[in-house]
């Protein structure tokens, strides 16, 4: 009887139940039809220790980190530097587009959150510039996708937490589909412009640019830490070869003078407006360098590293742009409240929905099924993607994760699919459904800021979608793409004496 629980969920979201109380009310009523009312407390009790994980709490930090970077005028940070960037292709401000979603991606991790913010801001400049108006919002939803990819990541985080998996090396395995994705729009974008005619433009440097003292300090310093940060990763080539290795901080130290002579031929080479939109960008830009630089390196855990982020946000935007005051503090923590409090009540549900998925023998007869399809994985991973993909023209990532992710996940660990591996393809793949007709989410947060209609944005993102779906089918079939990251910097639990082949696919696939 509990196997109905799924259609019955189905059914309830389909009459318009929000999800969070269709999680509880399919199985809940299902158990009583049952006869195994006793089960209710479980079912009910779980929903507050979903909700009870120190891990968890990176999702209400990251949100608040993310609202008040927005908040703090950081959007406009980012599309003066892209436009300085990238404005002079053809094509130019649609590469902007793309180029702040992959930079904002590091600040929100949030699809909706990037179009709201960057859309109001580009679709119309893009409109202004010659772009039609659907094609703005199109490459504007497109490119948004990438916010929930790329680290810090909601829904990688929500993915952790139900299954059980380490934040750490999803996010490190979000990094390469990321930019992947980015990638290959920006050569769509290019394959585009001949042919449909796009504006030419030219590199676009906002003129008289000022940057208060304080900020031009820490720019500077910030800048040759970075610079001599990367130095100092590749060092490791030069060192093996010394008979003795020296300290960390010694070569640390050594690195800096370089990197200082380095930026100031960079500086001999470009204009002063350009010079100080790049330095205007990079106390926003450390973010994502903080988060991943202190988990690589183990000072601290994803989940304090999201509690680093809020408190790097707060001084950024308070002491350093000083682009907030507290009335707008008491405003952003009330936004995040709300949108963290919807999120934790649905991953509470989910706990409790993974109660009467094992009460009712769901993933055993799934498996049962999928198996007797094929006993090819390669045929059955192919199968999947076009099951998440449909799924995601419906329902939202998050509760997709958490609904199919305890029913998919074991059974293609089982044929040899290494579970970060499945977790990257599940989350990329309900990621694009975030802006695939006919509902995903940004479509019509995109319609919104526009003024488009959804169904002559969703014409016009076709060739973008079919960018991203090669993408996952490149993720899906091609594990390095995504594993190498985490398998180098350990963060996939694999020995040094562990080959990276074995590490990648924990157990054999069968023939």
């Amino acid at each position: 009887m509990l196997i109905w629980f799924l259609p019955v969920f189905l059914v309830l979201i389909m009459i318009g139940l929000p999800v969070v109380f269709a999680l509880l009310a399919a199985p809940g009523a299902l158990l009583i039809f049952d006869g195994q009312e006793r089960q209710l407390s479980v079912l009910y009790r779980n929903l507050y220790n979903g909700m009870d994980s120190f891990p968890l709490m990176a999702l209400p930090f990251f949100m608040l980190a993310g609202e008040i970077m927005n908040r703090g005028g950081i959007t406009t940070r980012l599309v003066e530097f892209s436009q300085a960037f990238m404005g002079h292709l053809r094509g130019g401000l649609a590469h902007v587009n793309i180029l702040s979603s992959i930079l904002f991606a590091g600040l929100s991790g949030s699809a909706v959150a990037d179009t709201s913010a960057l859309g109001s801001t580009l679709i119309p400049a893009m409109e202004k510039n010659g772009y039609t108006r659907k094609f703005a919002a199109a490459i504007t939803a497109a490119s948004s996708v990438i916010g929930p990819i790329i680290p810090p990541s909601g829904i990688m985080i929500i993915y952790a937490y139900v299954m059980g998996e380490s934040v750490a090396a999803l996010f490190l395995a979000g990094i390469v589909p990321g930019v992947m994705v980015g990638v290959g729009l920006m050569i769509m974008v290019r394959l585009m412009a001949d042919r449909y005619d796009l504006p030419k433009a030219e590199r676009i440097v906002t003129k008289d640019q000022t940057i208060t003292p304080l900020e031009s300090v820490v720019s500077w310093g910030l800048i040759r830490i970075n610079i001599a940060g990367l130095l100092y990763a590749f060092s490791g080539l030069v060192t093996m070869f010394l008979p003795t290795e020296p300290s960390n901080w010694l070569v640390f130290l050594i690195l800096l003078p370089i990197a200082h002579v380095i930026v100031q031929y960079i500086k001999s080479q470009v204009s002063n407006d350009f010079r100080i939109v790049c330095k205007k960008a990079v106390a926003p830009l450390q973010t994502p360098i903080i988060i991943l630089g202190g988990i690589l390196i183990g000072v601290f855990t994803p989940t304090e590293a999201s509690a680093i982020a809020v408190a790097y946000a707060l001084i950024v935007s308070f002491f350093v742009l000083r682009s907030m005051n507290g009335r707008d503090l008491i405003e952003v923590l009330s936004k995040s409240a709300l949108s963290t409090s919807a999120v934790l009540l649905l991953v509470g549900a989910a706990v409790a929905f993974k109660t009467v998925v094992s009460l009712s023998y769901a993933p055993q007869i799934l498996t049962e099924a999928i198996l007797g399809l094929s006993e090819n994985p390669l045929v059955l991973l192919f199968l999947i993607n076009i099951l998440l993909f449909i799924v995601g023209m419906f329902l939202d990532a998050g509760p997709a994760i958490i609904i199919l992710g305890p029913i998919l996940g074991p059974i293609f660990v089982e044929l040899g699919v290494h579970p970060v591996h499945f977790a990257i393809i599940m989350s990329v793949n309900l990621t694009v459904g975030l802006a695939t007709p006919p509902m995903g989410l940004v479509l019509f947060v995109a319609s919104t800021v526009s003024r488009e209609k959804v169904e002559t944005i969703a014409k016009a993102i076709l060739p973008f979608l079919a960018v991203e779906i090669f993408v996952i089918f490149l993720i899906t079939y091609v594990p390095a793409i995504s594993m190498t990251v985490p398998y180098l910097t350990g963060f996939l639990g694999c020995g040094p004496e562990v080959g990276f082949s074995e590490c990648i696919s924990p157990t054999p696939i069968p023939n």
